[in-house]
């Protein structure tokens, strides 16, 4: 082998392996009774005029009661009516009322939407009162109104530097994601005392939502060694964890290691690059309104078929991270183990797999593999979708 040789081959190793990694300045705060630890959190942070933002169950639950004894004085708004998908009209209403009471930080408590609304409300509000953009210009600048999130679900919402809002009046609805390094939350407390009560369709689902970040970070265009470790653990903790806090809800030990799960994978995902999958679980849920964590259980199956012959050695990762696949498997075999196996542990947990059972319309799929096409997730896909009939032949196989 002569020189030149030797330095295209060097040339072409350093290329597969480079990636581009941002990371955002979060603290974590996990374990149980940990909602102990936000007024002292909030001391150091120096919050004093804060809000909330949570969906009525939340409510119903009896979170939003502890929050207001344990913030006192320094709770001085709440927006408890959050509906799925972030309705623009909702963000109006709860921006008005932050900007009415002058917040200094909001707390998203609950799944991914009352965290969505929150994270909607600290950039919207931001822009507000600066009378500009309020664009990150650097990975590492910090927002004006930082976001203390609280999830009480798994949909890991927490851990990423995006939100959607669902745009009601235009024809179709349409959800419009908006992604920034200012909009990741700045405090995240984890405590599985407050996912005891979670109902088990939900639990299954937005375990199910978790376990998607995993495998679409796994073969991101934008993966990386960092999201790869996190979500081949988040994995192994899901695929044990899942079933016996879907069983059994008051399993403390059980919604302790899921929650390990959905932050580790909530991590892989903000490292990454979304894809398909997540491209058309917004538009299902922006534009027929099918739940996010039952679109994710529906779509997930197909999304890891579709890509099946460009990333069959990330969905061999798959079937081994979650015992799908005997050690030594060939990848491809893996690969079609995984797709497989992650369908009939979506189908062992009751979750809906069908579109049509999530009250999907077939003369819907043509409009909603219109809208897909649209979407950056479905354009950044590993195995690009060059037409809207190759979404809506995904969507029909979902159907």
């Amino acid at each position: 082998m002569n020189g030149g040789d030797v330095e295209k081959r060097e040339l072409q190793a350093l290329t597969m392996n480079a990636f581009h990694l941002v990371t955002f300045a979060q603290e974590i705060l996990f374990g149980s009774g940990s909602i102990g630890q936000l007024v002292g959190a909030t001391d150091r942070f120096g919050w004093q005029r804060l809000m909330i933002c949570a969906s009525p169950s939340l409510r119903r639950d009896g979170h939003i009661a502890t929050l207001q004894t344990a913030l006192g004085s320094r709770l001085v708004a709440t927006y408890d009516q959050v509906k799925a998908h972030v309705q623009d009209s909702q963000l109006l209403e709860a921006l008005a009322l932050a900007a009415d009471q002058e917040i200094d930080a909001v707390i998203g408590i609950g799944g991914g939407s009352p965290i969505g609304m929150a994270k909607a409300v600290s950039f919207a509000l931001e822009e507000q009162v600066k009378g500009r953009p309020a664009r990150a210009a650097f990975p590492t600048e910090q927002p004006q109104i930082p976001v203390i999130a609280i999830p009480t679900t798994y949909a890991g919402s927490e851990m990423t530097s995006v939100y959607g809002v669902t745009y009601s009046n235009d024809d179709p609805p349409r959800k419009i994601t908006v992604r920034d390094p200012k909009i990741t939350p700045k405090l995240v407390i984890y405590d599985p005392d407050l996912t005891l009560n979670l109902p088990p369709q939900v639990t299954a689902s937005s375990g199910i939502n978790a376990l998607a970040h995993c495998i679409e970070a796994l073969y991101s265009i934008g993966r990386n060694p960092l999201a790869t470790a996190a979500a081949r653990s988040a994995m192994e903790y899901i695929v044990k964890a899942l079933p016996a806090c879907t069983a059994d809800g008051s399993d403390r030990d059980a919604r302790g290691e899921m929650l390990v799960g959905s932050h580790l994978a909530g991590l892989a995902l903000s490292a990454t690059v979304m894809g398909l999958h997540h491209g058309l679980c917004h538009v299902l849920g922006g534009s027929a309104n099918v739940p996010h964590g039952v679109a994710n259980s529906i779509i997930l199956p197909h999304a890891m078929r579709l890509n099946l012959d460009v990333a069959g050695p990330q969905l061999a990762q798959v079937a081994r991270s979650m015992g799908f696949s005997a050690d030594g498997e060939p990848d491809a075999a893996a690969a079609r183990a995984a797709v497989d196996g992650v369908s009939q542990f979506i189908g062992q947990l009751g979750l809906p797999q069908r579109l049509r059972d999530a009250g999907v319309k077939e003369e819907a799929l043509p409009r909603l593999a219109q809208l897909a096409l649209q979407s950056r997730a479905v354009q950044d896909n590993p195995k690009p979708l060059t037409s809207a009939a190759q979404a809506e032949d995904l969507l029909r196989a979902a159907w």
